[in-house]
């Protein structure tokens, strides 16, 4: 497991960022929070000097566990516990979603829940499987956050493009009331739907935008630029990252018959970010694949910026 994963687990078949421990299913948020390791509170505790002084304006997050300390915050930061961060999620159940993974990052400082919903999409002739994420923070740089994560299901590639039209991803504010709860679990699915819609007449757009070889390797290259005083080896490593990219964009199976087009170009350019061995595999390789997933990934939003520029 990487270095930086505390704990996670995942149901059924092995998630596409290969990170985990198989566990049976886990049907409400708190029995996912439970087989996750995240069945643990945050208390906020005064900080002192080593004279013994208070410091005002300030306190720390503790977990309770272990006295594990996750953050220094505002004295007007509000602590959302795990279980309340994840709880509303259990209203969108009877709309048949599912939770798949949940984790610790960074000993505690960022935990998530990952849903996939029930319904799949076919956007131009593909499969696409939304799942979404639900992240919170304990060490102050951020509340709950939702992002939105199409999985092209034939490959297990990301989609996750910054659309102009829908948001990929929104921040909910904890309010302690069931309604509120209810109603942001609605408006969770109606901005996935939205969304999805929006990535659908994209994607359509994207394939009917025609591309020369000549603009492939232009945007490769803009991709993965060379450094003017790159050494020998530098400039060895990003031919081969680019010939690696543009063989996935010529010779992938799962995108012959699809035309020269825009849309096959940001499929092959989520396939390289999505699946590329690095140069340098590091222990945290697996969990940064995941990171990107939840946060977006900026290779595949480049590509998108670089086709819309033609």
């Amino acid at each position: 497991m990487a270095a930086n994963v505390e704990s996670m687990f995942y149901t059924r078949e092995k998630p596409w960022h290969g990170l985990g421990t198989k566990v049976e299913e886990a049907p409400t948020s708190a029995d996912a929070l439970y087989l996750a390791g995240l069945d643990w509170k945050v208390v906020q505790e005064h900080i002192f000097t080593e004279t013994g002084d208070t410091i005002l304006g300030y306190r720390v997050n503790v977990r309770d566990s272990d006295r594990k300390v996750l953050g220094v915050v505002s004295e007007r930061y509000k602590i959302i516990q795990n279980s309340e961060a994840f709880a509303f999620t259990d209203t969108l159940l009877g709309n048949g979603v599912r939770y798949e993974t949940a984790g610790s990052l960074q000993d505690g400082r960022r935990v998530w829940l990952l849903a996939r919903l029930p319904r799949e999409y076919i956007i131009a002739g593909e499969r696409i499987s939304p799942y979404l994420v639900f992240s919170n923070s304990h060490d102050g740089s951020g509340a709950v956050k939702v992002a939105l994560t199409p999985i092209r299901v034939v490959c297990n590639n990301t989609l996750n493009l910054a659309l102009g039209t829908a948001s990929r991803s929104w921040s909910m504010v904890h309010t302690g009331n069931i309604r509120d709860k209810i109603q942001e679990a609605k408006d969770t699915l109606f901005m996935a739907e939205e969304y999805m819609d929006s990535l659908g007449k994209e994607f359509e757009r994207l394939r009917r935008q025609k591309v020369t070889d000549g603009q492939i390797r232009e945007y490769v290259e803009q991709l993965l630029p060379m450094e003017k005083n790159a050494t020998t080896v530098q400039s060895k490593n990003i031919r081969n990252l680019r010939e690696n990219m543009m063989c996935r964009y010529y010779d992938a199976p799962d995108l012959q018959g699809i035309g020269n087009n825009a849309y096959r170009f940001i499929n092959a350019v989520s396939d390289f970010a999505t699946h590329s061995r690095p140069l340098r595999r590091t222990a945290n390789y697996n969990e940064n694949l995941f990171m990107r997933t939840m946060d977006g990934n900026p290779m595949i939003d480049r590509a998108y910026q670089l086709v819309n520029a033609a």
